[in-house]
């Protein structure tokens, strides 16, 4: 298989597994326990922190230097031009976070369910870059894949967060009084972008292979900026804080684990 094939694989299998976290809305009734919900954003937050340091950063260094570049160029300049994308994202597009009366983004007339599916789905961008670049490195000349590549790894790592990223849009949307089958509905479309965003920058990528270290860099920085805006602040609100710690060393731990023996 070629590395479109790889990514579509890799990057199938986070987007089952989203879709198989927002199954829950079908089994699960009532509201959420607050402290579950902390420990679901800070174990995806210390995943996407493990997988940005080991999966991205690290590999974008070793692939600039590889190219005869200077490594702490691409992956500085990659990683902050990743958070600068996200702060587009996040400033221009309509959404609204659970738990949140207001949106943010340009106002719009859009349905809170509508924005409530925006906000998950703009943490899944750089998700999906992250995986589909992880393969794109990782699929020699031949199309093979040593099964203890690094890019299966983050891809099982991405896919255990998402578990909780599904719930996290179809329960509130439940909440929200629309049907069971559509909250899964929704929570499932907010995870397709994973895919499409994947062959995307896999495509963009072996046609510009010398910026390669760049786009780890950048999909690095997204990621970083997704957690420090988004996930930590949500898993730290209210009283007993360390709830939301423990999840985001957790996700950490997993992540480290799985691409350093894997990888």
């Amino acid at each position: 298989m070629n590395e479109i094939a790889w990514t579509l694989l890799g990057t199938g299998f986070t987007f089952f597994m989203t879709a198989l976290g927002a199954s829950i809305v079908f089994f699960f009734r009532g509201n959420i326990n607050r402290n579950v919900q902390k420990v679901f954003l800070g174990f995806a937050a210390g995943v996407m922190i493990a997988a940005s340091v080991w999966s991205l950063l690290t590999p974008a260094i070793e692939e600039a230097e590889k190219l005869g570049q200077v490594g702490w160029v691409p992956a500085a300049g990659g990683f902050a031009l990743g958070g600068l994308f996200l702060l587009a994202l996040d400033t221009l597009l309509p959404h609204l976070h659970p738990g949140n009366k207001e949106p943010e983004g340009i106002s719009s007339n859009w349905k809170r369910t509508t924005l409530l599916v925006f906000a998950v789905t703009l943490h899944n961008i750089p998700e999906g870059m992250a995986v589909g670049l992880a393969f794109a490195l990782a699929v020699g000349e031949n199309g093979s894949i040593a099964m203890s590549s690094g890019a299966i790894a983050l891809a099982i790592g991405m896919g255990i967060q998402n578990f909780p990223e599904g719930a996290a849009i179809s329960l509130p949307l439940r909440q929200e009084g629309v049907s069971k089958g559509k909250a899964f509905l929704l929570g499932c479309l907010s995870g397709i972008v994973e895919p499409v965003f994947g062959v995307l920058t896999v495509l963009a990528a072996s046609n510009i292979t010398t910026f390669m270290p760049w786009l780890l860099a950048f999909a690095a920085g997204s990621m970083i900026y997704v957690v420090v805006e988004e996930l930590i602040p949500e898993a730290h609100l209210g009283e007993h804080s360390n709830i939301g710690t423990l999840g985001v060393m957790a996700g950490f731990l997993i992540m480290m684990v799985l691409d350093v023996a894997l990888g």
